[in-house]
């Protein structure tokens, strides 16, 4: 898929398209997962510091992440490309390999180029984006030719042509060639795969040793015999959170290890496992990573019991000087919970009403405080008036949302107070709408109390689609119908 986190968000938010885009943690400490191809421009890039990336394309649309929505889309592709083989093998949520000989559905160089064809039409016409297919006789060079296809392209490598086409290009190209192994080889006067292939396989393992020296001339010759393995058995399950700011307070960091155990425990009974290792990852203030573990007895996907292993573990860690990253893992996967082994999950009993006493006991009932709403830029909500939206920006006890949906005009802006209690949460809206439903409108039918954005004049459509995609120092909009801004 091209740039899919980015992609999905600029096909969910119709005043996006054509506009940077780049997702990721919008903290300090935050990194880019994906950029558009209009932030690319500018030099942003995936694994790039988020504080960078602001630097160098201030007035791009800055977005959490909405892995739901990813995975709902990668979900749709998938079985896309299940129905031209049963071979195929993700390697994350927008790539994988398919073998389409054993789906029958290529088995010479216009036929494999039909098939990448109808598929890049059926990835357009289910989620409404574009993807780039590989062709080739082997895993490395579908990779390389997908790579190069980018964006929205198919290129087929022909068979016989392999050596020609790696000879000129880097030797990062082939996979398994970091940054490490780039400039050992360049220190040695090798920097294209073919000066690989000419260097020979003694002085590369020479140079890399027996079994990294012998994989990368034999990627040097294009030779490649990996299958496509259509079932990856998963090793293991976590979680982990980067803080913005060092967590120094021990209590607190026990807390946010209990709220990682209890998502990891989500992730588990989602994929249907359980486990007999748990695992805890630290980074301390000084970017030094410490990792304990513990064995249970039997595999478990109880919280009570993966959170009180979590705890056990942490004692054994000195957090004195701050943590700025903590996770939480289980491995040792089975598809099976054993039962009733564990002493510490067993539930404390509470006295009944002749044990406690004669004596009448006052009940008081502990109202919480009211806490905050928090809004991220990007997370999809909706409003009883308005329907729904996306947050633009908030900040300043305020919270700026673009009204629209993937089906409608880019939509209008409005701001209100971060408690508005018109205003909550919601799930995304599918990309593509079902052709059997009427497309849905960011209002209610009605409108409210201006109508849906494709009942607005066409000047003030034109005024809201031109506004900037995120907010800058200042923003603007709408409080009780009269314009507000601030800095």
């Amino acid at each position: 898929m091209d740039a899919f986190f980015a992609s999905v968000e600029q096909a969910s938010k119709p005043s996006l398209r054509g506009k940077a885009v780049v997702v990721g943690g919008l903290g300090p400490r935050g990194v880019v997962a994906t950029a558009s191809y209009e932030a690319r421009v500018f030099g942003v890039h995936s694994a790039m510091p988020m504080a960078q990336a602001r630097r160098l394309a201030p007035n791009a649309a800055y977005l959490v992440p909405r892995f739901t929505l990813y995975r709902a889309v990668s979900e749709q592709v998938m079985a896309l490309l299940r129905e031209l083989s049963p071979l195929v093998e993700p390697l994350s949520l927008d790539e994988a390999f398919v073998d389409l000989d054993a789906g029958g559905v290529a088995w010479d160089e216009d036929s494999a180029r039909r098939a990448g064809e109808e598929l890049r039409a059926g990835i357009r016409a289910v989620t409404g984006l574009t993807g780039s297919v590989g062709l080739a006789a082997s895993k490395m060079l579908a990779k390389i030719a997908s790579e190069q296809a980018k964006p929205d392209g198919l290129v087929l490598i022909e068979p016989g042509t392999e050596r020609a086409l790696l000879g000129p290009m880097p030797v990062r190209t082939l996979p398994g060639v970091g940054p490490a192994t780039g400039d050992h080889l360049r220190r040695a006067g090798i920097s294209t795969v073919g000066e690989l292939a000419e260097a020979g396989e003694d002085e590369l393992v020479r140079l890399l040793g027996r079994a990294h020296g012998h994989a990368l001339y034999a990627m040097a010759l294009a030779r490649d015999e990996r299958p496509v393995v259509a079932e990856r058995e998963a090793k293991s399950v976590s979680v982990e959170d980067t803080y913005d700011v060092d967590i120094h307070d021990r209590l607190r960091v026990g807390l946010e290890v209990q709220r990682l155990a209890d998502r990891c425990v989500g992730r588990l009974r989602g994929a249907g496992l359980s486990g007999r290792t748990i695992v805890l990852k630290v980074r301390r203030y000084d970017f030094s990573t410490l990792t304990r573990s513990e064995t249970l007895r039997g595999p478990t996907d109880d919280p009570v019991v993966i959170r009180e292993a979590a705890a056990r573990l942490l004692d054994s860690v000195d957090t004195t000087g701050g943590v700025r990253l903590l996770g939480v893992g289980v491995s040792g996967l089975a598809d099976y919970t054993q039962e009733d082994l564990f002493a510490q999950a067993v539930p404390v009993p509470v006295p009944s009403g002749e044990e406690q006493g004669t004596g009448a006991a006052e009940v008081v009932v502990e109202r919480p405080q009211p806490v905050e709403r928090h809004w991220r830029a990007g997370q999809d909500v909706r409003h009883a008036e308005y329907g729904h939206g996306w947050v633009q920006g908030s900040g300043l006890g305020r919270v700026t949302v673009r009204f629209e949906t993937p089906q409608s005009p880019p939509g209008r802006v409005r701001t209100f107070s971060v408690d508005e209690p018109a205003l909550e949460p919601a799930e995304p809206l599918p990309l593509v709408a079902d052709a059997s439903q009427p497309p849905a409108a960011p209002g209610p039918p009605g409108g409210g109390r201006d109508g849906p954005a494709s009942r607005l004049p066409e000047e003030v459509r034109d005024q809201a689609s031109s506004e900037p995609a995120s907010l800058p120092k200042s923003w603007s909009g709408t409080v009780g119908g009269e314009a507000t801004s601030r800095p």
